[in-house]
């Protein structure tokens, strides 16, 4: 069995919690370029400019395990070339990220509304991974799982490579226990508990999935948890984890989250600082058997819905220092 090669380390450090971006030279049988500067001002002037390649080369932005890439360094097909891209500035998500758990493997953290979990598309400083890797010291770190930027709450991130296999496998495996809760419009019509099972679709490009007549792929039980007027509180427990597959399946109940933005109508995209309006979905449990200790490990989210606040005595509870009991 042909083992893989291991990636080579970056020469250069993190920026703002980002990996620098590692370029691979490829073949070239027709001998096109001369020197790295020309591959690389071909391969990225559409994305940075030829001036804006050019001007990096000057100030020795491209670097090789060795040396600063200049424009006379030859080309050569295989060798490795790392750089730093420039971000555009993002407004900053005014939340913290609470720490529910940490220890030599795992981070367990309490994401807050409006921020991604990892860097992709226009939100890439501005995440819970970049941050984290900064406010923690944990250059290493991956999340095992992705949680939707509009989402709150709990994300397991880990935080040595050789232990993320494990980790993710839990989720890809269906062996985590998820519980979400959620704010809703109340609807004594609609009966409950029920498990939705439906074939969700996603196309890339389109905001919003979509259910269509197949074979399911995405499965949720909903249960009531309770009511406030005209709004409901609810338990969900995924047994899939299609993309948007609680908003999907709330909203064809008749049971729309509050504040969400693509179900059931598409919303204008608010303005980058406008955090007023957060989606009322809540990531409240994780639960699964640790893969590399044994341990039954249960994680709840200290966060509450601003919908659904928190009765002052939990909330209190929460606020004060607790150690991980699970296992024990």
């Amino acid at each position: 069995m042909t083992r893989r090669s291991r990636t080579p380390a970056a020469p250069l450090p993190q920026r703002d919690g980002i990996d620098p971006v590692r370029v691979r030279l490829p073949a070239d049988p027709d001998g096109v370029w001369g020197t790295v500067g020309e591959h690389l001002v071909e391969r990225f002037q559409g994305a940075i400019g030829a001036e804006g390649v050019a001007r990096m080369l000057r100030e020795g932005r491209f670097v090789t395990a060795e040396r600063p890439v200049d424009a006379e360094l030859p080309y050569r097909p295989g060798m490795d070339v790392w750089f730093h891209r420039d971000f555009a500035p993002e407004v900053p998500v005014p939340f913290p990220i609470g720490i529910v758990h940490r220890d030599e493997r795992i981070v367990i953290a309490d994401k807050p509304h409006f921020l991604a979990t990892t860097p992709r598309g226009r939100h890439i400083t501005e995440t819970a991974l970049a941050r984290l890797r900064r406010d923690l010291g944990l250059p290493a770190l991956q999340p095992a799982h992705r949680l939707d930027r509009l989402t709150a709450g709990l994300a397991l991130f880990v935080v040595r490579p050789e232990d993320r296999g494990a980790y993710q496998n839990l989720f890809a495996s269906r062996l985590v226990r998820k519980e979400y809760e959620a704010v809703a419009p109340y609807d004594e019509k609609v009966a409950l508990p029920v498990t939705v099972r439906s074939r969700i679709v996603k196309e890339r490009g389109v905001i919003a999935a979509h259910e269509e007549p197949g074979e399911p792929n995405a499965e949720s039980r909903i249960e009531p948890a309770g009511r406030r007027g005209a709004l409901g509180r609810y338990r969900l427990l995924p047994a899939t984890g299609r993309t948007h597959q609680l908003r999907v399946h709330m909203n064809a109940l008749g049971l729309p989250i509050l504040n969400d933005p693509v179900y059931p109508v598409v919303a204008e995209e608010p303005a980058p600082d406008d955090f007023t309006h957060p989606l009322q979905l809540l990531a409240k449990v994780l639960e699964f058997t640790d893969p590399v200790d044994g341990r039954v490990r249960r994680f709840e989210s200290g966060l509450s819905l601003e919908s659904w606040p928190a009765p002052v005595d939990e909330r209190v509870a929460r606020d004060t220092p607790r150690r991980d009991t699970s296992g024990q």
